[in-house]
């Protein structure tokens, strides 16, 4: 007979599965798109022998699907839900371990008051969207945003910024977006287009936030 602590036990086993900084990178890149062993692998830092054997432990619990593309094997999220319990995680633990602010602070050490660091919530960027008063900029690479990305917004990889600054107004308000709140590609960009007298902030969410919210995207993501 099943007990509450045979769930419990079970339940227990996809929390052993997301008590790994390295499972969790993993799982933050298939949030973007869903991604070769070997594109995960670089992104985590890891071999692919290694981020091999982490993945089996995310598919084991059912966080993670693969299949045979050729000779690759492709993986992706089994549920969207998954980026909110991480997001859920990211929220506790910031309200609750001292450890995760100063890491926090330490991460963005660069930022100042005035600059990066003033964000835009989901309601404020989706109010100013309806006005049309926001332009949206997405500092990702180019296969993430080919994959999926908020509407209308113009992909610039952070790389690129200086090289394709035409492509952004300076009669509107810009609002830089990437990979989720630890994601430092989006306070480079305000950073930069502060200095160069743009009109800039960042969302405080990214992508992922975005897409596990219900809110519309554009591209692959939309047609899954």
């Amino acid at each position: 007979m099943t007990s509450q602590q045979d769930l419990l036990d079970t339940l227990a086993q996809v929390a052993r599965a997301l008590g790994n900084g390295h499972r969790l990178a993993l799982l933050k890149r298939l949030a973007q798109a869903d991604a070769s062993v070997e594109v995960l692998a670089n992104t985590a830092g890891l071999t692919v022998g290694n981020a091999s054997q982490h993945l089996q432990q995310l598919r084991r619990v059912g966080l993670v699907t693969a299949t045979r593309a050729g000779k690759q094997v492709i993986y992706r999220l089994t549920d969207e839900r998954i980026v909110t319990l991480m997001e859920l995680l990211r929220q506790v633990a910031e309200t609750n371990l001292a450890e995760m602010e100063r890491l926090v602070s330490r991460l963005f050490a660069d930022d100042n008051a005035g600059g990066a660091l003033e964000a835009v919530s989901r309601d404020e960027l989706l109010a100013g969207l309806k006005r049309g008063e926001v332009v949206l900029l997405d500092v990702r690479s180019e296969d993430e945003y080919e994959a999926g990305h908020l509407p209308e917004a113009i992909n610039i990889p952070l790389t690129h910024l200086e090289d394709m600054l035409d492509r952004l107004p300076r009669d509107r308000e810009i609002v830089a977006y990437c990979r989720g709140p630890y994601c430092t590609l989006s306070h480079q960009a305000v950073q930069r287009l502060r200095q160069l007298g743009y009109q800039v902030k960042r969302f405080e969410e990214g992508y992922p936030e975005w897409k596990a919210a219900g809110l519309p995207v554009t591209g692959q993501a939309s047609r899954s």
